[in-house]
């Protein structure tokens, strides 16, 4: 039982200047480094695992939400390559989250009709772990809404290299042309290559914590996502929040490296 103190340093939003409209474009893909549960703890006097377990609370409320406001996928990631650097307690409980955390919440994303997918590196991972993924896994194949989707021993430079390797494996038996690699080629061979073309790339990139840095984390497929940046720790963020980001996507001008309007202005031009 973790007893609360009283915090250090209150996080208190501020007021955003964007109006979420529920009505607006809704991004088919958020992605979400999970960052801060550590200071989000300390701050309150408690050990760090206490802040990675308030974290999964805070994934199953995020869950919920994004799926009922429309979000098609929701990556979240949960445990990097790097992570192993970790204190071997922490990294530890880390891997035993996964198992408490399906146990209590599978039911509730079947209730939601919300699929578990996992990407990364999971033979790697305790046995443990992995039953409890592939069991997830299992339990919501049938269901038809939103991909849950986490990166769990995932990082993108290995992702790629990986992808990179399969790719030669496949030239140098010549059952693929050099010619006919493309950046299509490339992306189905990336570890979200099992998500329909239309939704692999997020078009959000939320990133707790106030840390401003992409992390090792799906560095090809956030080529044009839009990034958005809170201080609020993990812990902190609320459906609220949420959709505040959502609200700044909203009003963002994406343009793909063109132009938005077909006319160019004289600004444009110069």
């Amino acid at each position: 039982m973790f007893h609360f103190f009283p915090q250090k340093n209150k996080y208190v939003a501020a007021k955003s200047s964007y109006q979420f409209d529920k009505k607006g474009g809704i991004p088919q893909h958020v992605a979400i480094i999970m960052d801060g549960n550590g200071r989000w703890a300390q701050n309150r006097r408690l050990p760090r695992i206490a802040g990675h377990k308030e974290g999964m609370n805070t994934v199953k409320k995020i869950t919920k939400h994004a799926s009922r406001l429309g979000v098609k996928v929701l990556t979240l990631y949960a445990f990097s390559t790097e992570n192993w650097k970790r204190p071997n307690d922490e990294v530890s409980f880390l891997m035993q989250l996964p198992v408490d955390f399906f146990d209590t919440f599978v039911p509730e994303l079947i209730k939601e009709n919300v699929k578990v997918q996992v990407m990364g590196y999971q033979a790697d991972l305790p046995q443990h772990t992995q039953v409890a993924v592939q069991r997830a896994i299992d339990q919501t194949k049938d269901n038809t809404g939103m991909i849950l989707n986490f990166a769990l021993n995932y990082g993108s430079r290995a992702e790629i290299t990986s992808a990179v390797q399969r790719i030669a494996q496949e030239v140098a038996q010549q059952q693929l042309a050099p010619e006919a690699i493309s950046e299509a080629t490339i992306a189905q061979y990336l570890m979200t290559g099992f998500l329909p073309v239309e939704l692999r790339d997020p078009e959000l990139l939320i990133r707790t914590s106030g840390e401003e840095r992409v992390s090792n984390f799906l560095l090809w497929q956030i080529a044009y996502s839009e990034l958005y940046f809170t201080e609020a720790f993990w812990p902190d963020f609320s459906e609220e929040l949420l959709e505040t980001a959502i609200a700044a996507f909203q009003n963002r001008n994406r343009r793909f490296g063109g132009l938005k309007d077909k006319q160019m202005t004289k600004e444009d031009n110069e």
